[in-house]
């Protein structure tokens, strides 16, 4: 009896592990994301950085060599056309006298006074020599004897010169005072001005529009030249976005296209219309290293100032240009995707095992695809399929 009952124990321990035995080496089902085929809007986007202008930037430069004054504006401060004062230019100091100079000055301004006398002295001498031509010719056009043609020719002659000779004089008198004039120009001022001390001939620069000061590029008092750059002016409510999109995007871009611009700052994205896709590239270098071929996007804010009171020149934005959208369209995660030959496939959950499908998408923006053929509405789709899936397997959903 106990032979028997060890005989059907040993028995049915054997069946039990060749049954855990064979359960172990059945075919598991692979656990798989699914996600239904569903409806709804898709959209087409061109995704890059940018970064904020001004539509107008005024340089203000000075327009003549002088010294400029100390610029007391800072950035950030308001401007009104034409009230604000940014600085004023007088001009600029004389050289320095050594004792040697200013005295070979002070000796020329005394030879000119001595020149000028002489002249004055000249003119004298001149104008008594004319008086006494004059008068003999007076005398002989009264004689009662009466003079003879020549005599009287030889009069008037003598009359016309002295007149032309007081003339010269005169003229000498004036190059004579010109030249005292400008020697001592030489000594009006030979020291720099106090900085209390006036000058009546002077250049104001007020503001030219009516705005804020972006940048003080010449900010201490200095001796400037002709178009040196003082400070940089602009109205920061009136700005637009310059985007650096690949060229081969670029020509998908169209004027008036809609644009979502994020990561500016504020809480939520700012709307945009595009204005221009400039018709040049240039190269730029990525963080990879690698040459792109980029090209200039412009796009016009939609939301009016108030919505972005902060947003200032050069910041930085992350735009997502719309170049294709549809409010209705049958549509897949991208994810699903996978290559069968030239097209597309995808793993459909039929009952408990993956069924490969083919399908023909239409637009993709990265994470959804538009299904032109294949799918239906409601179709459970293997999101990121493993190696492990294939045609046939039995899945089992996470």
């Amino acid at each position: 009896m106990r032979l028997w009952i060890r005989r059907v124990f040993l028995t049915v321990l054997a069946l039990a592990v060749v049954a855990a035995l064979v359960w172990a080496f059945l075919p598991k089902p692979v656990g798989v994301d699914l996600e239904a085929v569903a409806r709804g809007a898709l959209l087409v986007t061109v995704d890059e950085e940018g970064e904020t202008r001004l539509k107008d930037r005024y340089e203000v430069s000075c327009p003549l060599a002088g010294r400029m004054t100390r610029v007391e504006l800072k950035p950030g401060d308001p401007v009104v056309e034409g009230q604000t004062l940014l600085t004023e230019v007088a001009p600029t100091d004389p050289s320095l006298l050594d004792p040697r100079a200013r005295a070979e000055a002070e000796t020329r301004v005394r030879e000119a006074d001595t020149l000028r006398d002489q002249a004055l002295s000249g003119v004298k001498a001149a104008e008594l020599r004319h008086a006494q031509a004059r008068t003999d010719l007076t005398r002989g056009r009264m004689a009662s004897g009466g003079v003879s043609q020549q005599e009287l020719e030889t009069l008037q002659a003598r009359e016309r010169l002295t007149a032309e000779e007081v003339r010269s004089y005169q003229i000498g008198v004036r190059v004579a005072e010109a030249r005292l004039e400008l020697s001592q120009a030489a000594l009006l001022r030979t020291r720099p001005r106090s900085p209390g001390e006036a000058d009546p001939e002077k250049l104001v620069i007020r503001s030219p529009i009516t705005g804020k000061v972006l940048r003080v590029l010449q900010e201490s008092a200095a001796v400037v030249a002709p178009g040196q750059k003082i400070v940089e002016l602009g109205d920061p409510t009136k700005i637009e976005c310059w985007i650096r999109v690949l060229s081969a995007d670029a020509v998908k871009v169209v004027p008036g296209a809609r644009v979502s611009l994020e990561q500016w700052g504020g809480e939520k994205p700012l709307q945009g219309r595009v204005r221009l896709v400039q018709p040049s590239g240039f190269k730029r270098i990525s963080a990879l290293g690698v040459e792109e071929q980029r090209v200039w996007v412009v796009v016009d804010f939609v939301d009016p100032p108030e919505a972005r009171p902060t947003l200032g020149d050069l910041f930085r934005v992350e735009a997502r240009i719309v170049v294709w959208e549809d409010s209705d369209v049958l549509k897949v995660p991208s994810s699903a995707l996978f290559r069968q030959g030239d097209g597309w496939a995808v793993f459909v959950a039929a009952g408990e095992r993956a069924e490969v499908r083919p399908v023909r998408v239409g637009r993709n923006n990265g994470l959804e695809a538009q299904v032109l053929s294949g799918l239906d509405e409601g179709d459970q789709v293997i999101v990121h399929p493993s190696d492990k899936i294939k045609d046939g397997v039995k899945i089992a959903p996470r």
